[in-house]
Formats: structure tokens, sequence, C-alpha cells
């Protein structure tokens, strides 16, 4: 009785083990072989089999007699050949669910990528270089008094903030940033920007009760964000430069901001470096002007697209001292001071690699 009762037990080891096993190899046979990022566009036709050595050839699956082992242990059978876009981020069932709905292949699909920290004459050209829509198509749009309110009632974040007849582009800093798909070249303005809306609208919903209980509305929250985003290339700074922003508005100071007089004199050469009759052009976008006319305020509206990280960092700002700030740009560093003395000696140290005033 004894070993009748040994005997089960290994064999009952034995028969875990086997399941724990078989479980190890389902898991890492119908894991993603790789990054969404990595793309592949397949043709597909014949037999189940036939399609598992195609996907396995093409780096989609780990193999293809698993694949074929699958179909049968689900009892699938429904497999529509055709040319497929997929992608290594995929698992097994969702490349199945795929090629199980049919073709998803569209020859004139094109993709749209809009940078972090580009401004609205960019995305113009973006958008006339890569579709059927002119530039002037993109600036007739932003001055649509319909479009824009119906953008208004639809977003809760969208006021009559950017109907302002002082600000350049009504949307600028309000498109999110990122790479999108199209149908073809003939999508139109209103299409790429509800798009680009909504994408802003899933990134800023989170925030909300913070947005709400900050003491910038949002469009002021876009605007610093918009700064911080062209000021500094590295993340980590970002809370920090926004802080000198806000230091400064509380004090009543100039927040004398390079970007934002660049902007103001559309230049979109960031390496150009500024005359001193420049920083005088007056406009509520321009934060160095010496007249004291824009002490303690913000520009009229954001002078770029933002990324999340940026509008976390307008948003919960690092709580420092700080009043100055400026960057190595070769190293990509940035010093932060709380006086004057301190950052005009870095200033002067960083003169011959930094140039310019």
């Amino acid at each position: 009785m004894r070993k009748l009762r040994n005997a089960m037990v290994i064999v009952l080891i034995l028969v875990g083990l086997g399941l724990v096993t078989l479980g190890i190899l389902f898991k890492h046979y119908t894991s993603p072989v790789g990054d969404a990022s990595e793309k592949v566009t397949v043709s597909l036709k014949g037999t189940g089999e036939a399609i598992g050595k195609e996907l396995e050839d093409n780096g989609l699956i780990k193999s293809a007699t698993f694949f074929k082992i699958y179909l049968k242990l689900f009892n699938i059978g429904n497999l529509k050949a055709g040319k497929y876009d997929l992608n290594k981020g995929m698992s097994l069932k969702e490349i199945i669910d795929v090629i199980k709905e049919g073709n998803n292949y569209n020859e004139n699909e094109i993709s749209l990528t809009f940078k972090e920290g580009i401004n609205m004459r960019n995305i113009a050209n973006i958008i006339a270089t890569n579709t059927n829509n002119t530039e002037d198509d993109v600036y007739k749009l932003l001055k649509d008094e319909e479009y824009l309110n119906g953008l208004i009632n639809d977003y809760w974040f969208i006021t009559d903030k950017i109907k302002d007849s002082k600000i350049y582009y009504s949307l600028e800093g309000y498109l999110y940033p990122d790479t999108y798909r199209f149908t073809s070249k003939d999508v139109k303005v209103e299409e790429i920007f509800n798009k680009l809306i909504k994408k802003m609208d899933s990134v800023l919903t989170p925030l909300k009760e913070k947005i709400e209980k900050s003491e910038f509305n949002i469009h002021e929250i876009l605007t610093l964000a918009s700064m911080a985003e062209k000021e500094e290339n590295k993340q980590e700074y970002r809370d920090e430069i926004v802080s000198v922003f806000v230091n400064r508005i509380k004090r009543k100071m100039s927040l004398g901001s390079d970007v934002t007089t660049r902007y103001a004199l559309k230049i979109d050469d960031a390496k150009r470096v500024l005359k001193k009759s420049e920083y005088a052009y007056n406009s509520p976008y321009n934060t160095r002007l010496t007249d004291g006319s824009m002490n303690g305020k913000l520009p009229i509206g954001p002078i770029s697209t933002v990324s999340e990280s940026s509008i976390k960092a307008a948003v919960d700002y690092a709580d420092t001292d700080y009043l100055y700030f400026i960057a190595n740009i070769n190293s990509n560093e940035t010093f932060f001071f709380t006086n004057s003395a301190d950052f005009e000696k870095k200033k002067s140290e960083l003169a011959s690699v930094n140039g310019g005033l």
C-alpha cells in the first residue's frame, strides 16, 4: 500500500512538473517576439501551416510548429489570406485575431509624425508635404470660428483663450505630438487636428483634478509647458525650469526667455544668435522686453507642441528659490541660481561655448 501511495505521489509530481513546463512553453510561444515599433507587412496565403511558416520567417512568431498546434488546440480554421500590417509587439493570439478578421492592409495609408517642441508653422509644413492639403488649408481651419467653437464645446481644456486676436495660431500647444496614421493623403486637416486633440485629451484628463487646483489655468499650464519644452532637452530639468518662471512671475520679474522672443519674431532657427534690437520687439509673446510691460507675465499663449513630461512639469513644478538658469549647449547640462551674481558668473564662463548675449 505504501509503495502504491509513493508511486501516486511521484506520478502527481511528474504531472505537476509537466503542467508547469507546458505552461511555461505556452507562455513563451504565445508572447510577443519584439517591440510594437518593429512593423512588418506580410502576404499570407494557403493553409495554417503555410501561414505559420510565413509568420515565423518574418520574425512575427517564435515557432510555426507551435502555431499549427495552437490552431488545432483551439479549433481555429478560418484564417483569411491577404496582406497584413503587423508588428513584433503583438502576441500570437493578437496576430491570429487579425488574420481571422481579414485583410487590414491599406497601401494608401500614411503616417504623420509631429515631434515635441515644434510650432504650428512646422505642423503646417508637415501636413502640406505629406498630404493633399496646403499650408493655407491649415491656417484657414485655425481661423474657422465655427470649428473652434465646436472644440470649445466638446473639450474641457479648450477655452475662449485660444480665440484671442493677438495669438498667432489658435491651437498652438493643443495638438499632442506623436505619430499618427491616416487612410490616405486625402485626409482633411480637420481630421488630423481632431486626432491630435483627442490624444491631448487622453493625456490631460488624468491630470484634470490637479490642473483645477493649480494657480494657473489650463491655457497658462500649456504655455509654461511649451516654454519648458523649448528651453530644456532633458526631462529631468523641466520641473525646475518651470519653477524659475513661476518664481519670477510671483516677484513681478521679466521671465527673460529667449525662446519666447524667437517665437514672437517667428525665428525657427534655434542656433541663430538674437540681436539686441530683437529683444525689444514689442509682442505679448516676448518675455525679454525690457520696458517692464511683460514683467510677471507669461506669453499670451503656448509656443510649441508639448510632451506629457512637460505638462506634468508645469502641473507639478519643483519647489525652489531659483530665479535664473543657463545651459551648456554642448553638454546639455543646465545650471540653476538664486541670485544674478552667480548666474552672470556662470554666463561668462559659458560665453565661449554658448556665444551670443
